[in-house]
Protein backbone atom coordinates (compact mmCIF):
# COMPACT_ATOMS: atom_id res chain seq x y z
CA UNK A 1 0.00 0.00 0.00
CA UNK A 2 1.37 3.40 -1.02
CA UNK A 3 1.40 5.89 1.87
CA UNK A 4 3.11 8.66 -0.12
CA UNK A 5 1.20 11.91 -0.55
CA UNK A 6 -0.21 12.89 -3.91
CA UNK A 7 1.68 15.49 -5.92
CA UNK A 8 -0.86 18.19 -4.91
CA UNK A 9 -0.43 17.41 -1.22
CA UNK A 10 3.35 17.39 -1.51
CA UNK A 11 3.21 20.80 -3.18
CA UNK A 12 0.95 22.09 -0.40
CA UNK A 13 3.26 20.67 2.25
CA UNK A 14 6.38 22.14 0.62
CA UNK A 15 4.72 25.54 0.16
CA UNK A 16 3.54 25.72 3.76
CA UNK A 17 6.88 24.47 5.08
CA UNK A 18 8.80 27.12 3.14
CA UNK A 19 6.43 29.87 4.23
CA UNK A 20 6.63 28.93 7.91
CA UNK A 21 10.41 28.52 7.71
CA UNK A 22 10.74 32.06 6.37
CA UNK A 23 8.02 33.78 8.39
CA UNK A 24 7.18 31.89 11.57
CA UNK A 25 10.14 31.82 13.92
CA UNK A 26 10.04 32.06 17.71
CA UNK A 27 9.81 35.86 17.52
CA UNK A 28 6.77 35.78 15.24
CA UNK A 29 5.12 33.16 17.44
CA UNK A 30 5.61 35.39 20.47
CA UNK A 31 4.10 38.30 18.55
CA UNK A 32 1.03 36.22 17.60
CA UNK A 33 0.61 35.02 21.19
CA UNK A 34 0.90 38.61 22.39
CA UNK A 35 -2.01 39.89 20.31
CA UNK A 36 -5.29 40.33 22.16
CA UNK A 37 -6.98 38.04 19.64
CA UNK A 38 -4.21 35.46 19.93
CA UNK A 39 -3.28 35.35 16.26
CA UNK A 40 -1.77 37.46 13.51
CA UNK A 41 -4.15 38.81 10.86
CA UNK A 42 -1.20 38.98 8.44
CA UNK A 43 -0.36 35.30 8.93
CA UNK A 44 -4.02 34.37 8.60
CA UNK A 45 -4.33 36.35 5.38
CA UNK A 46 -1.20 34.66 4.04
CA UNK A 47 -2.64 31.23 4.89
CA UNK A 48 -5.71 32.09 2.85
CA UNK A 49 -3.63 33.35 -0.08
CA UNK A 50 -1.46 30.21 -0.05
CA UNK A 51 -4.56 28.00 -0.15
CA UNK A 52 -3.94 26.51 3.29
CA UNK A 53 -7.50 27.21 4.49
CA UNK A 54 -8.96 26.05 1.19
CA UNK A 55 -7.19 22.70 1.59
CA UNK A 56 -9.46 21.98 4.57
CA UNK A 57 -12.67 22.18 2.49
CA UNK A 58 -14.07 19.91 -0.21
CA UNK A 59 -14.36 21.09 -3.80
CA UNK A 60 -18.15 21.37 -3.66
CA UNK A 61 -17.74 23.99 -0.94
CA UNK A 62 -15.12 26.05 -2.73
CA UNK A 63 -11.99 24.30 -1.43
CA UNK A 64 -9.69 21.74 -3.00
CA UNK A 65 -9.26 19.06 -0.35
CA UNK A 66 -11.10 18.37 2.87
CA UNK A 67 -9.97 14.74 3.21
CA UNK A 68 -8.15 13.22 6.14
CA UNK A 69 -4.76 13.39 4.46
CA UNK A 70 -5.29 17.02 3.39
CA UNK A 71 -5.91 17.91 7.03
CA UNK A 72 -2.90 15.86 8.15
CA UNK A 73 -0.52 17.56 5.69
CA UNK A 74 -1.49 21.04 6.88
CA UNK A 75 -1.48 20.37 10.60
CA UNK A 76 1.74 18.40 10.72
CA UNK A 77 3.53 21.48 9.41
CA UNK A 78 1.68 23.75 11.83
CA UNK A 79 2.75 21.47 14.68
CA UNK A 80 6.34 21.46 13.49
CA UNK A 81 6.48 25.25 13.87
CA UNK A 82 4.27 25.49 17.00
CA UNK A 83 1.85 27.73 15.08
CA UNK A 84 -0.93 29.18 17.28
CA UNK A 85 -3.32 30.44 14.59
CA UNK A 86 -6.76 28.77 15.22
CA UNK A 87 -7.06 26.79 12.00
CA UNK A 88 -8.43 23.67 13.67
CA UNK A 89 -11.33 25.52 15.26
CA UNK A 90 -12.28 27.70 12.30
CA UNK A 91 -11.08 25.76 9.27
CA UNK A 92 -11.77 22.18 10.36
CA UNK A 93 -14.53 21.90 12.97
CA UNK A 94 -16.62 24.98 12.20
CA UNK A 95 -16.06 24.39 8.50
CA UNK A 96 -17.37 20.81 8.76
CA UNK A 97 -20.46 21.89 10.65
CA UNK A 98 -21.25 24.65 8.16
CA UNK A 99 -20.65 22.34 5.19
CA UNK A 100 -22.86 19.57 6.55
CA UNK A 101 -25.67 21.45 8.28
CA UNK A 102 -25.72 24.94 6.83
CA UNK A 103 -28.50 26.44 4.73
CA UNK A 104 -27.59 27.94 1.39
CA UNK A 105 -27.11 31.36 2.99
CA UNK A 106 -24.96 29.87 5.76
CA UNK A 107 -22.87 27.83 3.33
CA UNK A 108 -22.24 31.02 1.38
CA UNK A 109 -20.11 32.15 4.33
CA UNK A 110 -17.60 29.38 3.59
CA UNK A 111 -16.14 31.44 0.77
CA UNK A 112 -15.27 34.20 3.23
CA UNK A 113 -13.76 31.64 5.61
CA UNK A 114 -11.56 30.23 2.84
CA UNK A 115 -10.65 33.76 1.75
CA UNK A 116 -9.52 34.67 5.27
CA UNK A 117 -12.10 37.42 5.79
CA UNK A 118 -14.20 35.51 8.35
CA UNK A 119 -13.41 33.34 11.37
CA UNK A 120 -16.13 31.06 12.70
CA UNK A 121 -15.36 29.15 15.89
CA UNK A 122 -17.36 26.37 17.59
CA UNK A 123 -18.36 26.90 21.23
CA UNK A 124 -19.56 23.44 22.22
CA UNK A 125 -18.13 22.38 25.56
CA UNK A 126 -19.49 23.41 28.95
CA UNK A 127 -18.05 23.35 32.47
CA UNK A 128 -19.80 20.07 33.33
CA UNK A 129 -19.63 18.31 29.95
CA UNK A 130 -16.15 16.70 30.13
CA UNK A 131 -15.83 16.16 26.37
CA UNK A 132 -19.43 14.90 25.95
CA UNK A 133 -20.89 17.02 23.15
CA UNK A 134 -24.41 15.91 24.07
CA UNK A 135 -24.08 17.08 27.71
CA UNK A 136 -25.50 20.53 27.00
CA UNK A 137 -27.27 22.67 29.59
CA UNK A 138 -27.38 25.86 27.52
CA UNK A 139 -31.03 26.49 26.66
CA UNK A 140 -32.71 27.64 23.46
CA UNK A 141 -36.17 29.06 24.13
CA UNK A 142 -38.47 29.79 21.22
CA UNK A 143 -39.48 33.44 20.99
CA UNK A 144 -41.17 35.40 18.29
CA UNK A 145 -39.04 35.20 15.17
CA UNK A 146 -36.21 33.17 16.70
CA UNK A 147 -34.61 31.81 19.87
CA UNK A 148 -33.37 33.13 23.20
CA UNK A 149 -30.09 31.51 24.33
CA UNK A 150 -28.91 31.25 27.93
CA UNK A 151 -25.91 29.33 29.23
CA UNK A 152 -22.13 29.12 29.46
CA UNK A 153 -19.55 27.69 27.06
CA UNK A 154 -16.01 26.84 28.16
CA UNK A 155 -12.60 27.03 26.50
CA UNK A 156 -13.64 27.92 22.97
CA UNK A 157 -10.24 27.80 21.23
CA UNK A 158 -9.92 30.77 18.89
CA UNK A 159 -12.80 32.54 20.62
CA UNK A 160 -11.03 35.92 20.97
CA UNK A 161 -10.58 36.21 17.19
CA UNK A 162 -13.99 34.80 16.20
CA UNK A 163 -16.39 36.85 14.10
CA UNK A 164 -19.13 34.25 14.57
CA UNK A 165 -19.68 31.34 16.95
CA UNK A 166 -21.38 27.99 16.45
CA UNK A 167 -23.17 27.41 19.75
CA UNK A 168 -24.89 24.22 20.91
CA UNK A 169 -28.05 24.53 22.99
CA UNK A 170 -30.95 22.35 24.04
CA UNK A 171 -34.45 23.39 23.08
CA UNK A 172 -37.91 21.85 22.81
CA UNK A 173 -36.79 20.02 19.65
CA UNK A 174 -33.65 18.59 21.26
CA UNK A 175 -30.00 19.44 20.69
CA UNK A 176 -29.55 22.33 18.25
CA UNK A 177 -26.73 24.44 16.82
CA UNK A 178 -26.90 28.17 16.21
CA UNK A 179 -24.71 30.53 14.22
CA UNK A 180 -24.27 33.57 16.49
CA UNK A 181 -22.47 36.86 15.92
CA UNK A 182 -19.63 36.97 18.45
CA UNK A 183 -20.36 40.62 19.27
CA UNK A 184 -24.14 40.25 19.44
CA UNK A 185 -26.11 41.61 22.38
CA UNK A 186 -26.17 39.08 25.21
CA UNK A 187 -22.92 37.39 24.14
CA UNK A 188 -20.06 38.02 26.57
CA UNK A 189 -16.55 36.72 25.92
CA UNK A 190 -13.95 36.26 28.65
CA UNK A 191 -10.70 35.62 26.81
CA UNK A 192 -7.30 34.38 27.98
CA UNK A 193 -4.14 32.64 26.74
CA UNK A 194 -3.77 28.96 27.56
CA UNK A 195 -0.58 27.32 28.77
CA UNK A 196 0.47 26.56 25.18
CA UNK A 197 -0.07 30.09 23.85
CA UNK A 198 -3.37 29.37 22.13
CA UNK A 199 -6.04 31.88 23.13
CA UNK A 200 -9.49 30.74 24.20
CA UNK A 201 -12.72 32.24 25.50
CA UNK A 202 -15.33 31.35 28.05
CA UNK A 203 -18.62 32.57 26.64
CA UNK A 204 -21.68 33.63 28.61
CA UNK A 205 -24.99 33.75 26.75
CA UNK A 206 -27.39 35.98 28.66
CA UNK A 207 -30.76 36.30 26.93
CA UNK A 208 -29.00 36.37 23.56
CA UNK A 209 -31.72 36.47 20.89
CA UNK A 210 -30.98 35.03 17.46
CA UNK A 211 -33.28 34.75 14.43
CA UNK A 212 -34.74 31.41 13.36
CA UNK A 213 -32.41 31.53 10.34
CA UNK A 214 -29.43 31.17 12.72
CA UNK A 215 -30.33 27.53 13.40
CA UNK A 216 -27.94 25.03 11.75
CA UNK A 217 -29.65 21.93 10.37
CA UNK A 218 -32.28 19.81 12.08
CA UNK A 219 -32.04 18.57 15.64
CA UNK A 220 -31.85 14.97 14.43
CA UNK A 221 -28.76 15.72 12.32
CA UNK A 222 -26.85 17.71 14.94
CA UNK A 223 -25.20 14.98 17.01
CA UNK A 224 -23.94 12.94 14.00
CA UNK A 225 -22.55 16.17 12.52
CA UNK A 226 -20.84 17.03 15.81
CA UNK A 227 -19.25 13.57 15.93
CA UNK A 228 -18.01 13.96 12.34
CA UNK A 229 -16.60 17.42 13.06
CA UNK A 230 -14.87 16.15 16.20
CA UNK A 231 -13.37 13.25 14.23
CA UNK A 232 -11.90 15.72 11.73
CA UNK A 233 -10.65 17.84 14.62
CA UNK A 234 -8.94 14.82 16.17
CA UNK A 235 -7.16 14.08 12.88
CA UNK A 236 -5.91 17.68 12.88
CA UNK A 237 -4.73 17.42 16.49
CA UNK A 238 -3.01 14.07 15.90
CA UNK A 239 -1.18 15.50 12.90
CA UNK A 240 -0.18 18.59 14.85
CA UNK A 241 1.12 16.36 17.64
CA UNK A 242 3.21 14.31 15.21
CA UNK A 243 4.72 17.50 13.77
CA UNK A 244 5.49 18.84 17.25
CA UNK A 245 7.07 15.53 18.29
CA UNK A 246 9.24 15.53 15.16
CA UNK A 247 10.42 19.05 15.98
CA UNK A 248 11.14 18.12 19.61
CA UNK A 249 13.06 15.06 18.42
CA UNK A 250 15.13 17.12 15.97
CA UNK A 251 15.96 19.68 18.67
CA UNK A 252 17.08 16.89 20.99
CA UNK A 253 19.15 15.10 18.36
CA UNK A 254 20.97 18.35 17.56
CA UNK A 255 21.53 19.07 21.26
CA UNK A 256 23.02 15.62 21.81
CA UNK A 257 25.28 16.14 18.80
CA UNK A 258 26.79 19.46 19.92
CA UNK A 259 26.66 19.30 23.74
CA UNK A 260 29.74 17.69 25.25
CA UNK A 261 30.53 16.12 28.58
CA UNK A 262 33.77 14.49 29.68
CA UNK A 263 35.21 15.49 26.32
CA UNK A 264 32.60 13.60 24.29
CA UNK A 265 29.34 14.58 22.60
CA UNK A 266 26.35 13.46 24.64
CA UNK A 267 25.10 11.53 21.64
CA UNK A 268 28.09 9.20 21.92
CA UNK A 269 26.86 7.76 25.24
CA UNK A 270 25.10 4.47 24.66
CA UNK A 271 22.49 4.93 27.37
CA UNK A 272 21.34 8.19 25.74
CA UNK A 273 21.38 6.57 22.32
CA UNK A 274 18.98 3.90 23.61
CA UNK A 275 16.62 6.51 25.00
CA UNK A 276 16.71 8.46 21.76
CA UNK A 277 15.99 5.27 19.83
CA UNK A 278 12.89 4.76 21.93
CA UNK A 279 11.72 8.27 21.04
CA UNK A 280 12.26 7.60 17.32
CA UNK A 281 10.36 4.31 17.42
CA UNK A 282 7.42 5.78 19.35
CA UNK A 283 7.12 8.73 16.96
CA UNK A 284 7.01 6.32 14.01
CA UNK A 285 4.24 4.42 15.76
CA UNK A 286 2.37 7.69 16.25
CA UNK A 287 2.79 8.50 12.56
CA UNK A 288 1.34 5.11 11.63
CA UNK A 289 -1.67 5.85 13.85
CA UNK A 290 -2.07 9.22 12.12
CA UNK A 291 -2.01 7.61 8.67
CA UNK A 292 -4.57 5.06 9.82
CA UNK A 293 -7.04 7.58 11.25
CA UNK A 294 -6.65 9.97 8.31
CA UNK A 295 -7.47 7.11 5.96
CA UNK A 296 -10.61 6.24 7.94
CA UNK A 297 -11.99 9.77 8.35
CA UNK A 298 -14.57 9.18 5.60
CA UNK A 299 -15.48 5.67 6.77
CA UNK A 300 -18.90 4.85 8.22
CA UNK A 301 -19.31 6.39 11.71
CA UNK A 302 -18.76 3.37 13.96
CA UNK A 303 -15.57 2.34 12.13
CA UNK A 304 -14.35 5.94 11.93
CA UNK A 305 -14.92 6.55 15.62
CA UNK A 306 -13.09 3.36 16.60
CA UNK A 307 -9.98 4.47 14.72
CA UNK A 308 -10.33 8.04 16.03
CA UNK A 309 -10.36 6.72 19.60
CA UNK A 310 -7.38 4.45 19.02
CA UNK A 311 -5.30 7.19 17.40
CA UNK A 312 -6.05 9.91 19.97
CA UNK A 313 -5.27 7.55 22.85
CA UNK A 314 -2.03 6.24 21.37
CA UNK A 315 -0.73 9.62 20.22
CA UNK A 316 -1.54 11.14 23.60
CA UNK A 317 0.50 8.47 25.36
CA UNK A 318 3.39 8.78 22.92
CA UNK A 319 3.38 12.57 23.27
CA UNK A 320 3.79 12.29 27.02
CA UNK A 321 6.73 9.93 26.61
CA UNK A 322 8.37 12.17 24.01
CA UNK A 323 7.95 15.24 26.24
CA UNK A 324 9.47 13.49 29.24
CA UNK A 325 12.39 11.97 27.35
CA UNK A 326 13.35 15.01 25.29
CA UNK A 327 13.24 17.32 28.33
CA UNK A 328 15.31 14.90 30.41
CA UNK A 329 17.83 14.44 27.59
CA UNK A 330 18.25 18.21 27.45
CA UNK A 331 18.58 18.66 31.18
CA UNK A 332 17.80 22.03 32.73
CA UNK A 333 17.64 23.99 29.46
CA UNK A 334 14.67 21.89 28.38
CA UNK A 335 12.58 23.51 31.13
CA UNK A 336 13.32 27.13 30.25
CA UNK A 337 10.72 29.48 28.80
CA UNK A 338 13.06 30.83 26.14
CA UNK A 339 13.98 27.46 24.65
CA UNK A 340 11.66 26.12 21.93
CA UNK A 341 11.39 22.63 23.41
CA UNK A 342 9.25 23.92 26.25
CA UNK A 343 6.73 25.34 23.78
CA UNK A 344 6.40 21.99 22.03
CA UNK A 345 6.01 20.15 25.32
CA UNK A 346 3.28 22.51 26.52
CA UNK A 347 1.42 22.25 23.24
CA UNK A 348 1.60 18.45 23.26
CA UNK A 349 0.19 18.32 26.77
CA UNK A 350 -2.68 20.63 25.78
CA UNK A 351 -3.42 18.63 22.62
CA UNK A 352 -4.06 15.61 24.85
CA UNK A 353 -6.85 17.54 26.61
CA UNK A 354 -8.46 18.97 23.49
CA UNK A 355 -11.59 17.15 22.28
CA UNK A 356 -10.94 14.33 24.77
CA UNK A 357 -7.91 12.98 26.64
CA UNK A 358 -6.33 9.51 26.61
CA UNK A 359 -8.67 8.17 29.30
CA UNK A 360 -11.77 9.43 27.51
CA UNK A 361 -10.78 7.79 24.23
CA UNK A 362 -9.73 4.57 25.93
CA UNK A 363 -13.26 4.30 27.33
CA UNK A 364 -14.74 5.04 23.90
CA UNK A 365 -12.51 2.45 22.24
CA UNK A 366 -13.36 -0.23 24.79
CA UNK A 367 -17.06 0.54 24.39
CA UNK A 368 -16.80 0.31 20.60
CA UNK A 369 -15.05 -3.06 20.80
CA UNK A 370 -17.63 -4.39 23.24
CA UNK A 371 -20.49 -3.33 20.97
CA UNK A 372 -18.72 -4.92 18.01
CA UNK A 373 -18.26 -8.18 19.92
CA UNK A 374 -21.94 -8.17 20.94
CA UNK A 375 -23.04 -7.71 17.33
CA UNK A 376 -20.83 -10.59 16.20
CA UNK A 377 -22.20 -12.80 18.98
CA UNK A 378 -25.78 -12.11 17.88
CA UNK A 379 -25.10 -12.73 14.20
Amino acid sequence: MDFNHSEERRMLQDTLHRYLSDNYDAKQRAISVGYVKGCSEKIWSDFAELGVIGALFAEEHGGFGGGGFDIAVVFEELGRFACVEPLMASGVMAGRLLSELGSEDQKALIGDVIGGQLKIVPALEEPQSRYDLDAVETTAERVEGGYRLNGTKSVAIGGPSADKLIVSARGAEGLQLFLVDADASGVERYSYPNLDGYHASDIALVNAVVPASACLGTSKAVLPALDAARAAGVVALCAEAVGAMEAAKDLTAEYLRVRTQFGRALGKFQALQHRMSTVLIEIEQARSALINVAGHLSAEPSLRDKHVSAAKNLIGRVAQLVCEETIQLHGGIGMTEEYALGQYAKRLMMIDHQLGDVDYYLERFVGAMQREAAREAMS
